[in-house]
């Protein structure tokens, strides 16, 4: 009998706190896309030009594009450094406590940028900071979820930390249009800043009160707390033993057995390959980086952190409204890609998506390009239509699913590590976006969508070739499909784990050994639930299909027809 407190949810017994969690750690999206709509429209407003600007004009003052590059980008290098310095302190202490400390770090820096009076450099270092713990978030939070979460609703979990994202960068947008009107005066930006610390209280505070990662716990050998917190994770406190969380510490046990047998992965073993037993790890440190650097690449934030600007100088009456309909249009959208990621799974969402997006950047740019948007009112039309598209695509697929991938696809023993590295690759391209732009929309104007096009067909191939497909797979066996010497990234997706018969569904018989064995003492239990490095079937496992194939003989199926049977 299931605890009153577990959920079914796509299949999944989830409890209360599992959703709380998911809802909170989100808010941490919320802070990243705050921070980045916020800017885009403080850059119009007349006092935050006369204050920090350094260009005298007809209207007042007005920034040169190296100060704007730097004004706006130097928020992308704190949170690449925020990033990396995230993996000590999520290992450290703990992911909630790493969470609290990033959330304390971006208050400070917002304090700085609201106490700015006239100089940009002031301005400038506030953002900094406040990149510092945007950073450690956006490690923090997708590998909080993702060791938290039952893997039947991990993709759409951790897709929740993008469609945050979407929603903080539409209340930057309708909190700049509505402080428009006062745009002459101080309380116009400083409203706008103020407002982020309000929202990220929430996520400072609320998290200390949801379960800690039990990968976490259980890496440390805390193994009671590990099987208390799968257990309120999963609905069942007052029933710690259920067989369901059982099966929960049986797999995960393997495989941390089996990673400690090796030690702690150091940062040298995320790039330089060695025999610890690890499949292709330095592989995905390289896919990570790869994949989350492409995603600043597809052009999201010319758009977000530039296209009020953008749509000005295009002629649109009032950019900050055109800007505040993509930013709907993002979150729309995104609601949509949560039900993607586990429907259709990671790797045809973000192949398709791409080229979408390349071919609506093409029509952006031409048009742009060919016709003056600001002398031609249809082309500028097109243009927006344009951007629109673009945005409902990322929104659905490059958006949330990246961030699905990173919580998802490293080893434990090295997860933290890469996973700062990937989001460092991120905030890389989100930096040279975010510096390039002013000076590449000077000197080659709407062409710049061109580059765009073709980064956008780079991470079609980079997808194809060689993201493999990890949906409604445990972390466990996520790590177990990369040890296949065989397996293709296009054709991962028809594999199936060791004690499965579909990747919903497990085989009882062999988890029923599992636990009985378990039970009696027994130590190699890595050894029935996983395959070894090889990728090869273990040794029991092995033993098992003998059985299997004298007993077939009778009325009892064998493990491998019941697969093959559900296939």
């Amino acid at each position: 009998m299931l605890g009153k407190k577990s959920i079914r949810v796509n299949g999944a017994d989830c409890g209360v706190e599992a959703l709380i969690l998911g809802a909170i750690t989100s808010i941490g999206g919320f802070l990243f896309g705050y921070d980045t709509g916020q800017i885009s429209g403080m850059l119009l407003f007349r006092d935050f030009k006369d204050r920090f600007g350094q260009v005298d004009t007809p209207e007042g003052r007005d920034f040169q594009p190296i100060i704007q590059s730097l004004l706006v980008s130097l928020m992308s290098i704190g949170t690449l450094l925020g990033a990396l310095s995230a993996s000590y302190t999520a290992d450290w202490w703990g992911r909630r406590k790493s969470l609290t400390f990033g959330v304390g770090v971006f208050i400070i820096g917002n304090i700085i940028q609201i106490t700015a009076m006239n100089h940009w450099v002031h301005m400038m270092m506030g953002r900094f900071v406040a990149g510092l713990g945007v950073g450690n978030l956006s490690v923090g939070v997708p590998m909080f979820q993702s060791e938290c979460s039952p893997r039947e609703i991990r993709g759409a979990v951790v897709a929740s930390y993008q469609l945050m994202i979407t929603f903080g960068i539409l209340i930057a947008n309708l909190v700049n249009y509505g402080v428009r009107e006062i745009e002459d005066q101080s309380a116009s930006w400083r409203i706008v800043i103020g407002l982020g610390i309000a929202f990220s209280l929430p996520l400072g505070l609320g998290i200390l009160l949801v379960p800690e990662s039990p990968r976490w716990l259980a890496a440390r050998s805390r193994w009671d707390e590990a099987r208390l917190s799968l257990a309120r994770l999963r609905g069942m406190k007052n029933d710690p033993q259920h067989q369901l969380v059982e099966d929960d510490m049986v797999e995960m046990k393997g495989i941390l057995e089996k990673e400690r047998a090796v030690g702690v992965g150091s940062w040298a073993e995320c790039f330089v390959p060695k025999p610890n037993g690890v499949p292709k790890q330095v592989y995905r440190t390289i896919l990570g980086i790869s994949l989350h650097f492409l995603q600043q690449w597809t052009g999201v934030n010319y758009f977000f952190y530039y296209g009020a600007t953008i749509f000005e100088s295009a002629g649109i009456e009032d950019p900050i409204q055109t800007q505040l309909i993509l930013g709907a249009v993002n979150v729309a959208c995104t609601f949509y890609g949560l039900y993607v990621v586990e429907k259709y799974g990671r790797r045809w969402p973000l192949l398709i998506g791409a080229i979408w997006q390349a071919a609506w950047l093409a029509v952006f740019a031409s048009m742009g390009t060919a016709l003056d948007p600001e002398n031609n009112r249809t082309s500028g039309i097109l243009m927006i239509v344009s951007a629109a598209m673009f945005i409902a695509s990322f929104a659905v697929t490059w958006g949330p699913i990246c961030w699905v991938v990173i919580g998802e696809t490293f080893p434990l023993r090295t997860r933290a590590k890469q996973a700062s590295l990937a989001t460092a690759g991120n905030w890389l391209g989100n930096f040279m976006i975010s510096f390039l732009t002013p000076l590449a929309t000077d000197g080659i104007g709407y062409a710049y969508g061109f580059v765009f096009v073709a980064t956008n067909i780079a991470g079609a191939l980079l997808v194809y070739f060689f993201l493999y497909e990890s949906v409604s797979l445990s972390l466990e066996n996520v790590d177990t499909m990369y040890g296949q010497p065989d397996l293709k990234p296009w054709t991962s997706k028809k594999w199936m784990p060791p004690g499965y018969v579909t990747r919903m569904n497990r085989d009882e018989d062999f988890f029923h050994n599992d636990r009985a064995q378990h039970a009696s003492g027994v130590d190699d239990l890595d050894d029935r639930t996983t395959a070894v490095p090889s990728g090869r079937p273990s040794r029991v496992v092995d033993e098992e299909k003998k059985a299997d194939g004298v007993n077939g003989l009778g009325a009892t199926e064998s493990r491998e027809e019941r697969v093959n049977r559900a296939v």
